[in-house]
């Protein structure tokens, strides 16, 4: 391989056999958050077969690995996720899910196939590396709170050696397959959770005014909620607030004495991300205490917004106009309002994160959906993309 930046996408098609049986493996066996037991095997059982080293963290199922441990240069670290979603798989395929209720609908087996590749050819052409890389393989994306990123921080991911840059990327449908996306700044959202608890008084159907009637009160909640974002916030700065659960009640004549309400508020900005939780609270409890009920608000904080470092994220644009054609490399023009624990890593070191495509005409299916497949085209890009990225930053030093 030639010591340039377009070879990487030959060297990953070479390794595609091999991606393609780890990728097919993972997603016959798919295990839910901090459960990565036997995906943690097979990356070890992988990066052994490629003679890298590795370390297993203590009371976790991550894996980290070092390709040019002994190189000098900028240190970058590559990460995946290994986590699958409790979902019911309908894909069809001849590798689906063996265990029910489990599935891969998020394409977290491809993140980790095509980082096993990146690995795969860069250990076998380390003259090409500026620096050490590290190989973050990480669990628990999905958990949504604390999530895997934090627990595999405080264990060191970012030390010995330590890191200048990370870089991660994402299975993205719509995104053509054969692309890349990158967006500088605001690329994804701050996630954080809400439990509301509105407590009446119950009774029977036919006499609601002995109430307060909690489901009437609920009801003005979730409609009170919407208006945070239409009245609170200007339109340029995105904001979501969903209600995804609501339970109360046990038959159709007795009235609850509570109602529970479970959502989530997005936001891009810090200070917005404050701003909600306030006006959530008081918006709730205004509205609840003017029907003469009662509230307990639990708000929970998850995955800070996630904010691509500018600088790298044009080294590594730039590396990939090469790599694999301007016209296949995409600025994406919006945040999504979706989050990612990758956030936390940012959050301490420069960086980017990546949007893989894996849009194919004919195949609406998006993430977290029964019947998402990534085409399996997608691992050599992913993989080229993650070897160029790794590289452009130590050779290019943003």
């Amino acid at each position: 391989m030639r010591d340039t930046p377009e070879a990487w996408t030959p060297a990953a098609r070479s390794v595609l056999p091999a991606m393609r049986a780890w990728r097919m493996a993972i997603h016959r066996e798919p295990e839910l958050s901090t459960e990565e037991f036997r995906t943690q095997e097979k990356v070890v059982a992988a990066l052994r077969d490629l003679g890298i080293p590795y370390r297993t963290p203590p009371r976790s199922t991550a894996v980290i690995g070092l390709v040019g441990g002994d190189r000098p240069g900028p240190v970058v670290a590559l990460r995946a996720d290994l986590d699958a979603l409790p979902v019911t798989e309908a894909t069809g395929l001849s590798f689906a899910s063996r265990t029910p209720g489990r599935m891969h609908a998020c394409g977290h087996d491809v993140h980790t196939a095509c980082l096993l590749g990146a690995a795969a050819v860069l250990v076998r052409n380390e003259r090409a590396l500026g620096g050490p890389v590290k190989l973050l393989f990480q669990p628990a994306e999905e958990e949504g709170s604390t999530g895997g990123a934090l627990p595999l921080i405080a264990a060191g991911c970012l030390e010995r050696p330590t890191v200048d840059y990370v870089v991660g990327q994402h299975v993205d449908p719509s995104i053509p397959l054969g692309q890349v996306g990158w967006r500088e700044g605001a690329a994804m959202a701050a996630a954080d959770f809400f439990r509301i608890t509105v407590r009446g008084r119950g009774g029977h159907a036919s006499t609601p005014h002995q109430g307060p009637d909690a489901i009437l009160v609920a009801s003005e909640v979730v409609v009170g909620l919407q208006a945070l974002v239409s009245r609170v916030r200007e339109p340029f700065d995105p904001v979501v607030v969903s209600v995804g659960s609501v339970h109360g009640g046990t038959r159709n004549n007795i009235l609850p004495d509570e109602v529970v309400l479970e959502g989530t508020v997005r936001t891009l900005k810090p200070e917005t991300r404050k701003q909600m939780e306030s006006v959530l609270k008081r918006r709730v409890r205004s509205i609840v205490a003017s029907l003469g009920a009662r509230v307990a608000i639990q708000y929970v904080h998850g995955y800070p917004s996630l904010h691509n470092d500018p600088k790298s994220t044009r080294v590594v644009a730039d590396a990939l106009a090469v790599e694999l054609g301007r016209a296949n490399v995409t600025a994406v023009d919006h945040a999504v309002m979706g989050a990612e624990d990758f956030s936390r890593y940012l959050e301490r070191v420069p960086g980017t994160f990546l949007r893989l495509g894996v849009g194919v005409p004919g195949r609406p299916a998006s993430l977290h959906s029964a019947t998402f497949a990534p085409d399996e085209r997608a691992l050599v890009i992913g993989a080229a993309t993650l070897a160029a990225a790794a590289v452009a930053l130590q050779r290019g030093r943003p």
